[in-house]
């Protein structure tokens, strides 16, 4: 999601930058621009579009000329991509590139008007740059740190000062950013791909520690400002390998990426501790008469659905029937006037068949300008960016992160939550960033250890309950999608059923156990597949696996309890990782599955 790139050095200044924006380009954007000191003047060019549309721009317009800049792929957040709203973004002194979200900017847009300030755009980009020129008192580095102690949230920021033109300064706070070196020349860049065809060299810029670049070279100061050393890094690896970050895969590399997508997707969309919604076409008003809601989605986004019927019908009492969007289609459904149909990612024949009805639709989808966006009565973009691997991952659990701003929201309209549950509730949510990167960084060994023991299987089972029960479906579809094993989810209730007569010592049973009123439910589901032979991978959080017996369980992954209605996030990471570990153990590229494809273009 967006891209930043700079550059100081003797080279043609804006080569070098939409060279380097094209390596980024998978990173996914709407809109590109550039800015070059050119004959001491910050001079910019920037464009709703591709790069192809920016280097007609640029032909149009004229390229600057210089050897100092800094250029940004946009992915849109705040305000919808334009020419306007596009980067770089500019105060009287000073102009600014930036990636990630800057969480409290209604609040310094709202000191900076009334200090007399205006503003071109709807992003909260001009924010930092307008506060950037307000600060300025001559000195760089002071300005941008006093600016930096009032922002609040995820970012990246390319900054040129006009009285400084021979130089580039850049800061982040979680969002990425790397400083490459060369011979006479340094960049910064969001990502290694960006500067690989110039210098494999570079250095990694930690949280609050402000880069300069000059002809001189790069010297990094911390957040008090003190000059500090920086371990120099030599990329190893191809340009394939390099817009993978240097992992291995799509897959894994867009897992780990799903802190920043559930950040980037929710900050947007919080003000003053409660959902807000309202640029989305969502208010108390427009959807507290809803006495029915229908979810039409497909594959893992109906599993993202079944997790968002649990969460609404529990706390806005609402019912939900979620269905299969081509078993929508092609019969009669009873949806009409006073009905609402959310349509999550690809449904949009079932989306235009709901407003035929009668029905209120609400459009869930990652793709900006997509026909289902456009015609869709409510809009909700899931900000996860570009998913290259085929098999979704953060796609899911960004839709997952906005269907429970609507609930919430619903709920609130509804007056079946307080405000004050509402904001306890919210804030849980902006906690599941941290708590997801937690499972990545605690659970990804015990994952790749449980996988070996997969690597035989024929056939394998899900089970859970409730939440818990939503969430092994989608569990189960990844692991059959990237490993080729056979795999069911079963409500665990359900065993008895006729499943449990497929249990035996070659079929492992996987189980999800992370709501506590159900867990001895769930665990003595557990116990019974257990006695009939099978070995068990139990999913649960830290507090149910230090009550477990011994034997209940062959492997335990934990995970810590958060909010229990939460548990989905935190929970399909480690599904996710399983899946991916058993499907490289296979011998598998989980990237590009057999017969599947990212776009689904026939029902």
């Amino acid at each position: 999601m967006c891209g930043i790139v700079g550059y100081v050095g003797p080279k043609d200044c804006s080569e070098v930058l939409v060279n380097a924006l094209t390596k980024l380009e998978y990173r996914g954007y709407d809109s590109a621009g550039i800015a070059v000191f050119d004959n001491g003047e910050i001079k910019t060019v920037k464009t709703k579009g591709k790069l192809q549309d920016l280097k007609d721009k640029l032909a149009e317009v004229g390229t600057p000329k210089g050897h100092v800049g800094i250029g940004h792929t946009r992915w849109a957040t705040h305000g919808e991509p334009s020419d306007v709203n596009s980067h770089p973004h500019s105060g009287a002194r000073v102009t600014i590139v930036h990636n990630g979200i800057i969480e409290n900017y209604m609040e310094l847009k709202d000191f900076l008007i009334s200090k007399g300030r205006t503003f071109l755009s709807d992003t909260d980009t001009e924010v930092v740059a307008q506060l950037l020129d307000y600060k300025y008192n001559g000195n760089p580095l002071e300005t941008i740190d006093s600016v930096m102690a009032e922002l609040k949230g995820s970012f990246a920021l390319g900054i040129m000062f006009k009285d400084f033109p021979d130089r580039v300064f850049a800061v982040r706070r979680e969002s990425p950013l790397i400083v490459g070196v060369a011979e006479g020349e340094c960049f910064i860049a969001s990502d290694v791909p960006a500067i690989l065809q110039y210098t494999r060299d570079y250095y990694l810029l930690d949280h609050d520690e402000i880069v300069t670049l000059s002809p001189d070279g790069v010297s990094f100061v911390d957040e008090h400002l003190d000059p500090i050393e920086k371990e120099l890094q030599t990329a190893d690896w191809d340009m394939e390998a390099a817009e993978k970050g240097g992992y291995p895969h799509f897959m894994i590399k867009e897992i780990n990426e799903q802190p920043e997508a559930i950040r980037t997707t929710i900050m947007p969309r919080i003000k003053e501790g409660l959902p807000f919604l309202e640029e989305c076409g969502i208010t108390t008003e427009t959807i507290k008469n809803f006495k029915n809601i229908t979810i039409v989605a497909c594959g893992t986004a109906m599993h993202a659905g079944m997790v968002g019927k649990y969460v609404i019908e529990d706390i806005a009492r609402v019912p939900v029937n979620v269905d299969i969007a081509s078993e929508f289609r092609y019969r009669n459904p009873i949806v009409g006037e006073g009905d609402l149909v959310i349509i999550i990612s690809q449904s949009g024949a079932a989306m235009r068949l709901a407003k035929q009805k009668g029905a209120k639709t609400l459009a869930i989808v990652n793709a900006k300008g997509s026909s289902i966006a456009r015609e869709a009565d409510m809009l909700i973009y899931t900000l996860a960016g570009p998913e290259i691997s085929v098999p979704s991952t953060k796609a899911y659990i960004t839709q997952l992160s906005v269907m429970y701003l609507f609930a919430f929201e619903l709920a609130l309209a509804k007056e079946t939550i307080s405000t004050a549950e509402c904001k306890r509730l919210v804030s849980a949510l902006t906690k599941m960033p941290e708590a997801v990167q937690y499972v990545i960084d605690n659970c990804e060994d015990t994952c790749k250890f449980v996988a070996t023991k997969l690597v035989a299987t024929d056939s394998l089972l899900y089970i859970g309950r409730g939440l818990d029960y939503a969430l092994s479906m989608e569990g189960s579809l990844k692991l059959k999608e990237v490993s080729y094993i056979h795999s069911e989810s079963y409500a665990a209730g359900e065993l008895k059923h006729g499943t449990i007569s497929l249990i035996d010592e070659d079929v492992p049973v996987i189980a999800v156990a992370t709501q506590t009123d159900i867990i001895p439910k769930t665990i003595s589901n557990v116990v019974e597949v257990k006695s009939r032979g099978a070995k068990v991978i139990l999913v649960c959080t830290d507090a149910c696996a230090r009550e477990l017996k011994d034997g209940v369980a062959d492997y335990v992954i934990e995970i810590p309890h958060t909010d229990e209605l939460l548990m989905p996030i935190t929970a399909v990471v480690p599904l996710q990782i399983l899946a991916y570990y058993t499907s490289i153990n296979r011998g598998i590229d989980p990237d590009k599955p057999k017969n599947l494809a990212k776009s689904v273009t026939v029902e």
